[in-house]
């Protein structure tokens, strides 16, 4: 099997840099995809055991990929209705 892959790549070399891109872009999605499902708190896989994940995140921890100028403030009559729903 390899050695049928490597004649082909042998016989039409301009495959080789098609090869190469589709590689890096699956790296590159694979990688992402775990960067973003064990760092950010926003992603779940189990909701079961957290049904409201939105409520355990920290709000003065930037969730964007780039923020500028964001200043955040606690809302006083927001934060009476949550205490009293809880």
């Amino acid at each position: 099997m390899k050695s049928g892959f490597f004649q082909m790549l042998r016989k039409k070399k301009e495959l080789i840099p098609l090869i190469g891109f589709m590689a890096f872009a699956a790296i590159g999605a694979t990688s992402a995809s775990l960067y973003f499902l064990f760092t950010k708190t926003d992603v779940i896989l189990n909701k079961s055991r957290n049904p409201e994940p939105w409520e355990k995140l920290d709000p003065s921890k930037p969730q964007k990929l780039i923020t500028i100028n964001q200043q955040w403030k606690p809302i006083e009559e927001l934060e009476l209705v949550k205490s009293m729903t809880k």
